[in-house]
């Protein structure tokens, strides 16, 4: 382990939340939830406001309806979150070439790599340099942890939350971690965890008393070791910048288990289309094609393909992955449904028309689905909106979905430098609203391009529509972090 407190880990706070309080004005100082608003969606993130609640990620989201029935319930805009995150970690490329990604929202850097840090003056002056970059660019705000290894680094982001940042002094190291629980050493999940307080262990003080040999005992010789060493404060893992993606995939959960063989079956065309958009989107492309089905009774089936050579065609993943349900049983009903692609290579395969079984390939990655009943593309299903997405109308400008049902949809409008704005509630099939791109948190400068690439998520159709909640509130007071010394948690 290094000496110098050269190891920053950044994580945004409540990203996913902030970034939708700092998008509508009229939910800042709110609690906001942020996740799949279905019977068994989940939490994704949730705002401070909502913490005092009780609310968490990955909580059901039925139970934080009972523990927060007020809150701005809204669906995830993952294109918004990725171009932030985008602006975020291009800031961290500044500093150094050893930037390790482990989220959206969150990071390693190595300073000295860089030559942006080499001591602990020096270290704080980047620490402090970067949450204002990250303010400035973003609007949004970031806890920053600096340390000597990874592990404390990632302490001390935890200990600089909400919006603070913390430095871990050299030589203090034994002394911060004593009294802490297990749970806070990596790889000390809730049966980890439970194992060592059965044998009497709960705090880090605790695992180094209880010595090497003992840990070797109770958890087998390699998590012993490794455990053993992060109590005494020991962890040489380096920033890793680059980490080998070895699938791309996306599934969806249904909030009714799906029982009509032909939905299922456009079901797994349309994850097929999503998951080449992906892999087009990273430069990618893959050989073996993967179907995920979880059956009404929880069992879960997952086949596989291998082409003749990799892929980004999508007419040769919708052929592949129907090749691939065709050999599962989907009687009973289906609650998720995935597609994936694996064996992935920076180059494709031009000769693989022959393994799309006489499917004419198109270009366009969203086409339609064949055989889709006639009815479909005017149906209501349409003209639902998912609360949160961004519209814009003729009449009234840029806003966003608080909420739809009965054939109605209710818009606040307003931009992220607007005063909270008005409501408004229209027909869903309302030919003046239309989807819209999000809007830039902070304003753009006069030398940048109107639209930046991938900025926008348009509105999914039959996306589920349900109300949110909020109420128009004056613009809360900032929180501005103080960047203390030492190991002060913040609240």
């Amino acid at each position: 382990m290094r000496s110098a407190p050269t190891i920053l880990h950044l994580d945004m706070d409540a990203f996913f939340a902030s970034a939708e309080q700092a998008s509508k004005p009229s939910l800042r100082g709110k609690a906001v939830i942020v996740g799949g608003l279905g019977p068994r969606g989940v939490v994704a993130t949730c705002s401070y406001e909502a913490r005092v609640f009780g609310v968490h990620s990955a909580m059901p989201m039925a139970q934080a309806r009972r523990l927060a029935p007020n809150a701005a319930y809204l669906v995830p805009r993952f294109g918004f979150y990725r171009s932030i995150s985008e602006q975020v970690m291009a800031l961290l490329g500044e500093l150094s070439p050893l930037v390790e990604p482990l989220s959206l929202d969150e990071a390693f850097v190595d300073l000295e790599a860089g030559g942006a840090a080499w001591d602990k003056a020096s270290a704080r002056l980047a620490g402090v340099q970067l949450r204002a970059d990250i303010r400035a660019g973003t609007g949004l705000t970031g806890s920053v942890g600096l340390a000597a290894s990874k592990m404390l680094a990632k302490i001390a982001s935890e200990q600089a939350k909400p919006d603070g940042l913390v430095l871990i002094e050299p030589g203090t190291e034994r002394t911060l971690l004593g009294p802490m629980s297990v749970r806070t050493l990596p790889g000390v999940g809730p049966a980890t965890g439970d194992h060592l307080r059965r044998a009497g262990i709960t705090t880090v003080d605790e695992i180094a008393e209880a010595g090497e040999d003992e840990l070797v005992r109770l958890l087998g010789k390699a998590h012993g070791h490794a455990l053993y060493a992060m109590a005494l404060a020991h962890d040489d893992r380096p920033v890793v910048s680059e980490r080998e993606t070895k699938s791309v995939s996306v599934e969806d959960t249904y909030d009714v288990d799906i029982h009509d063989r032909v939905r299922v079956g456009l079901e797994v065309q349309r994850l097929a289309d999503r998951c080449v958009g992906r892999l087009r989107g990273a430069g990618l492309s893959g050989r073996t094609i993967v179907l995920k089905v979880r059956r009404y009774d929880f069992s879960t089936l997952t086949r596989s393909e291998t082409l003749r050579g990799p892929t980004d065609d999508p007419g040769v993943v919708r052929e592949a992955a129907a090749r691939l349900l065709d050999s599962v049983d989907t009687t009973g009903g289906v609650r998720l449904l995935g597609v994936g692609v694996s064996g992935l290579a920076d180059y494709t395969q031009e000769d693989l028309f022959a393994q799309a079984a006489g499917v004419q390939v198109e270009s366009e990655v969203e086409e339609p689905s064949p055989g889709e009943p006639a009815e479909e593309p005017s149906a209501p299903v349409e003209r639902r909106w998912s609360a949160g997405y961004d519209v814009r109308h003729a009449a009234y400008g840029h806003g966003w979905v608080q909420g739809s049902g009965l054939g109605r949809v209710t818009v606040r409008f307003e931009t992220p430098d607007s005063e909270p704005g008005r409501v408004r509630t229209f027909r869903v099939d309302d030919p003046d609203l239309e989807p819209a791109d999000p809007l830039p948190l902070v304003p753009r400068r006069p030398d940048e391009p109107d639209e930046p690439d991938g900025q926008g998520e348009r509105v999914e159709p039959g996306m589920p529509s349900v109300q949110a909640s909020s109420v128009p509130a004056s613009l809360p007071k900032s929180r501005s972090g103080s960047e203390g010394g030492g190991a002060t948690s913040r609240p």
